[in-house]
């Protein structure tokens, strides 16, 4: 939950709390000494919750506002509409996805880091420098949108949108575009320096979005970022068990670790980084 704004402590609030759950605007009232504080559950419907606020604190009839709601503009399409990058992040691994699925190995061959073959029975692939170097560029981000699997891509989409639009919400869509290009280069990066040129996913992205999420919220309390501890050492933990033996044993033993390392560094220092602009202003 994050704070938004304190109402007088005598206000008839039951109106305005009606009016937030129709528009589906999770939130909560608390009294304090000599105030009721208003806090709103997902920081990207920060500014519906105010300008609702305002209509109620002007006498307009919410009554009317929740039948025409929605038909001119829906909770979910006003949401979608202030998160362009979150949306556009998520949609485009699903559409590779599912093009995957219909057009099977070309295009994975095409969003690899390097361009990959069979020959004799043996996988063969370009170098990096020769790769850049004929101009394709776009292979250094481009595996961060390949997922080969069902699980791999809802567990790295969920925590997309979860760090990704209050990232957007906050910082705006500059700053998560900075941190997708950033992390995913990085990550794959890494992960190329390892030998390992089949690989894909999120993973790395997400994890740069944990980094930056928490840092800010431990850093500067007030900006309105939150990612609950055992997230966080959940996402810690379980980057730390795919790299040991234990891992392989269970299925889990081709997975992106240094990726997700990589990508958790890019994290911390852009984290460190804007909280450190925000405690400076």
């Amino acid at each position: 939950m994050h704070p938004v704004m304190r109402l007088p402590p005598d206000a008839d609030t039951q109106a305005l709390r009606k009016a937030l759950w129709r528009y589906r605007i999770g939130h909560r009232i608390t009294a304090e000494d000599d105030a009721q504080v208003l806090w709103v559950a997902d920081p990207g419907q920060r500014e519906a919750l105010v300008n609702l606020v305002a209509r109620w604190q002007q006498g307009e009839s919410l009554e009317l506002a929740e039948h025409t709601s929605t038909t001119d503009s829906p909770a979910l399409l006003s949401t979608l509409k202030r998160l362009p990058v979150t949306v556009s992040m998520v949609a485009a691994s699903l559409v590779i996805f599912a093009l995957i699925g219909v057009l099977g190995d070309r295009l994975i061959v095409a969003l690899t880091i390097v361009p990959i073959g069979i020959a004799g029975g043996e996988l063969t692939y370009s170098s990096l420098t020769d790769t850049l170097a004929s101009g394709q560029v776009w292979r250094l981000l481009s595996p961060a949108f390949l997922h080969f699997g069902w699980m791999h891509l809802i567990f790295n989409l969920m925590w997309v949108w979860y760090f990704g639009r209050q990232v957007e919400a906050l910082q705006g869509g500059r700053t998560l575009l900075l941190l997708l290009v950033v992390a995913g280069v990085g990550a794959n990066l890494a992960q190329y320096a390892t030998g390992t040129v089949l690989f894909g996913g999120m993973s790395g992205v997400v994890y740069a979005l944990l980094a930056h999420v928490w840092l800010m919220s431990r850093r500067v309390p007030g900006s309105g970022f939150f990612v609950p501890q055992m997230l966080v050492v959940f996402m810690l933990g379980w980057m730390v068990f795919t790299m040991t033996d234990m891992a392989g044993l269970v299925g889990f033993g081709n997975v992106a670790n240094e990726a997700h390392l990589g990508g958790l560094l890019v994290g911390l220092v852009t984290g460190w980084y804007y909280s450190a602009r925000r405690l400076r202003s």
